[in-house]
């Protein structure tokens, strides 16, 4: 008995802890809960290039001043473009051994040296020539493009405003229906979700095998709106 006992304290003990750590909204009499989802959709004021520098070569001194090499045309692409090289920023840098297999064997052919570079742009007009510049000094095996919202505190504002104006009219529709009127907010919680693009990969030497007089591929299109959304959970007392 005294073991039943115990074991049923503990069951409520669990119970009430469980409770605690996810807290439930309970709808007290005269009152409506509510929820309701928003968006606000602003133009992108920033776009992220990021660009890798890999070369291989038969040592590891040999391909690290190959790399250093690439790399100095990359600071005379940005400078050329009034842009600082200071202003990108190194995301990773590697030396490697590279092998070759061959009849199940491993044999190394020399070394790898990779370097990451990602480079944020608030002009947008700057893109097209410092992408078709790398792209025609041949320094990177790849270019990835991606536009995004940095002040995104207002966006998020919007939106929150958006879900909070649908809840109340979902909270005003169902007053009516049942002959009351919504009064002031009691509760009210807030979710704010930014939409997440996967950017595209785009090859820098196929890229310079393009005339020149041909605009580059982001040239004159408009960059796509983030879209922030929200969620709104709302109780209003009813009169």
């Amino acid at each position: 008995m005294k073991f039943a006992l115990c074991l049923l304290t503990l069951c409520i003990l669990a119970v009430t802890s469980f409770a605690q750590e996810h807290p439930a909204i309970t709808a007290t009499p005269n009152s409506v809960y509510v929820g309701a989802d928003g968006k606000f959709e602003a133009a992108p004021d920033t776009a992220v290039l990021q660009f890798n520098v890999s070369v291989q070569d038969d040592s590891a001194q040999s391909a690290y001043e190959h790399a250093s090499k690439n790399v100095e045309q990359v600071r005379q692409v940005l400078r050329a473009n009034g842009i600082e090289p200071k202003a990108a920023t190194i995301g990773f840098f590697s030396v490697q051994p590279a092998y070759e297999y061959k009849n199940g064997k491993q044999k190394p052919i020399g070394y790898r040296v990779t370097a990451n570079v990602t480079l944020k742009l608030k002009d947008f007009s700057k893109i097209g020539p410092i992408t078709g510049q790398l792209a025609e000094a041949n320094v990177s095996e790849s270019q990835t493009l991606n536009y995004t919202l940095e002040n995104i505190d207002e966006a998020k504002n919007k939106a929150v405003e958006d879900a909070y104006r649908r809840a109340r009219n979902s909270a005003d529709a169902l007053a009516r229906a049942s002959g009351r009127t919504v009064g002031e907010l009691s509760y009210a919680s807030v979710d704010t979700f930014e939409n997440q693009r996967i950017p595209v990969p785009r090859m820098a030497r196929a890229m310079a095998a393009a005339p020149n007089a041909t605009p580059a591929p982001a040239e004159e299109f408009t960059p796509q709106n983030v879209t922030v959304t929200a969620h709104v959970n709302a109780l209003f007392n009813l009169k």
